[in-house]
Parts: structure tokens; sequence; C-alpha cells
């Protein structure tokens, strides 16, 4: 009886040590030093001021905080650039008095990657992703921030996969 508790309490702790936090660093199939990210003109409908460099700047973050490349203005071996091509608020759900039980915000950004090291690499390809919130709500202040935040962590994420990862 012994022996079984104590294989089942080695095969516990090596399951839990060999679930470790997943990190992202070079991939190691991009062979760059360098990226930069070029703005991302707002060319969206519906048109938020400042949203090209709130996007602009979650990509740089994102990508050196999961990566070792070095960030530079021009020149680099890894090239991100694009628009922000929607901006869309409508209802999701409707009450039964038809007006709106939840709201969804929906960005879209239309990206380009240059490797130029590797053209075989490049890429164009359309993101978005959404947030939801109350038909009641409106979409000011802190709730826009955190909106605007939910979504460029997914789409960066998204675009990163996308472009090093090749996920």
């Amino acid at each position: 009886m012994k022996l079984i508790k104590y294989i089942c309490l080695v095969l516990i702790i090596t399951s839990v040590q060999s679930c470790g936090i997943y990190g992202f660093t070079q991939p190691s199939s991009i062979k760059a030093d360098t990226f930069q990210v070029n703005r991302f003109e707002n060319t969206a409908l519906l048109f938020e001021p400042g949203l090209d460099l709130l996007f602009q700047n979650s990509l740089q973050d994102l990508i050196q905080d999961q990566t070792n490349y070095n960030l530079v203005a021009n020149n680099a071996d890894l090239v991100y650039e694009g628009e922000i091509s929607e901006y869309r608020i409508s209802p999701t759900t409707a009450t039964s008095e038809n007006t709106a039980a939840q709201n969804r915000l929906t960005i879209g950004v239309k990206v380009r990657f240059y490797n130029k090291n590797n053209a075989e690499d490049d890429i164009e390809q359309n993101f978005s992703f959404f947030f939801d919130y109350a038909g009641s709500a409106q979409l000011i202040g802190a709730q826009k921030a955190t909106a605007h935040e939910e979504i460029f962590d997914r789409i960066t994420q998204d675009i990163i996969n996308a472009t090093l990862a090749k996920w």
C-alpha cells in the first residue's frame, strides 16, 4: 500500500512540474535581430482618435515581451505595417422592448508582415476580435479602455502567432 501511495505521489509531482508556464522567445525558424512596427493608419468608417498609436504600441510591447528582437525605427529585419480597417459597434442581443441588451465592439486590423531575410515568411492577413458590453452602458472612459486593451491583447497575440510562431 505504501508503494502505491509513493508511486502516486511521484506521478503527481512529475505531472505538476511538467506543466510549467510556457514562454515564447525567439522562434528558431525566423532568422532576425530587429523589428519595426510602422504606423497603422486608421481607415475604419467609425474613427476613434488615437487608436492607431495605441495599436502600434500594443504590438511593439508584445513583441518585445515575447521575443529577443530589438525594436528599431527603420531598416529592420522584420517589418509590420497595415491599417485599422474596422471599428464597429453593433447590438448582439435585444430585449423584449426592442432595445439592445448587449452591444459588441469589433476591431479589425489588416497586417502586412515582411521578413527581409526570407520573403517566404511575408504575409498579408486580416485579424479581428470583439468585446461585448451591456446595452445600457456607454463605451466611454474605463470601459472603452478595457475594451481596447482586451481586443488588442487578442489581436496582437494572433499576429505574433501567425508571423513568428507560424500557428
